[in-house]
């Protein structure tokens, strides 16, 4: 079980300290995990009119979060919980790993600037590495797997070629282990994890293993890139 938000700072500062933010200025495109340049899926999801969403999940949340919000055409990224039930929706009792919830990521994006497709290729390219299994970067744990949480039969089938696509390339050195299943529903996360990596940027935990990931998209997306995150603190865009 990886620690909590207080004690996460303080491992994390203990173990990697003024040595770990040293190494990361000096060469900031180092990540926990690094990122792996993949092609794009050969289907997409059609276009639709409105804003849709996309659940996934991917280790701690606030480097998905962190990412998404500085992605072009996303209007909204929200941490929180899927897989599990309302009852259990609560950070602590998820970070025991027996709830059956993974930290999500719920991502509203306007189909019109990015597709469904373009989501899973960041996702699968900087956000996280696919090929571990209920763990990511230091933390494990169920709660931290590779997960697809699916709102239509398209998206469903889109995710499952594209992971079978990515498989067949042999674009990383192990099986995919993302687990695809249908979205029952999405709890958002606590108010203080929120907009994590924006209003945190220098703790070493954030600094180490997810600033790394917004560099990463920056370099390998550039046209999907946004210097200013799209922040839930200030979206209009409720759950």
């Amino acid at each position: 079980m990886s620690p909590r938000p207080s004690s996460r700072l303080s491992l994390c500062a203990a173990a990697i300290g003024a040595l770990a933010i040293a190494a990361f200025a000096a060469a900031p495109s180092r990540a926990a995990e690094e990122a792996v340049i993949i092609p794009a899926p050969a289907a997409d999801v059609t276009p639709a009119g409105g804003v849709q969403t996309a659940v996934l999940a991917g280790g701690c949340f606030w480097g998905v979060q962190g990412v998404f919000q500085h992605t072009a055409g996303v209007v909204n990224a929200v941490s929180g919980y899927a897989g599990g039930s309302k009852a259990t929706a609560d950070y602590n009792l998820v970070s025991m790993g027996t709830t059956g919830h993974a930290e999500a990521v719920e991502v509203k994006y306007d189909p019109q600037k990015i597709s469904y497709g373009k989501i899973l290729q960041i996702f699968f390219s900087v956000v996280h590495d696919p090929t571990q299994l209920n763990r990511q970067g230091p933390d494990t744990g169920t709660q931290y797997r590779s997960a697809i949480f699916t709102t239509s039969d398209e998206q469903k089938k889109v995710a499952e070629a594209y992971i079978a696509q990515l498989n067949a390339a042999k674009v990383y050195k192990k099986p995919i282990v993302t687990k695809i299943g249908p979205l029952e529903a999405f709890y958002p996360a606590e108010a203080y994890h929120q907009d994590y990596l924006t209003l945190h940027p220098n703790q070493p935990y954030i600094a180490f293993n997810d600033i790394p990931k917004v560099n990463n998209l920056k370099k390998i997306f550039s046209e999907n890139y946004i210097e200013k995150p799209t922040l839930v603190s200030a979206s209009k865009v409720t759950n």
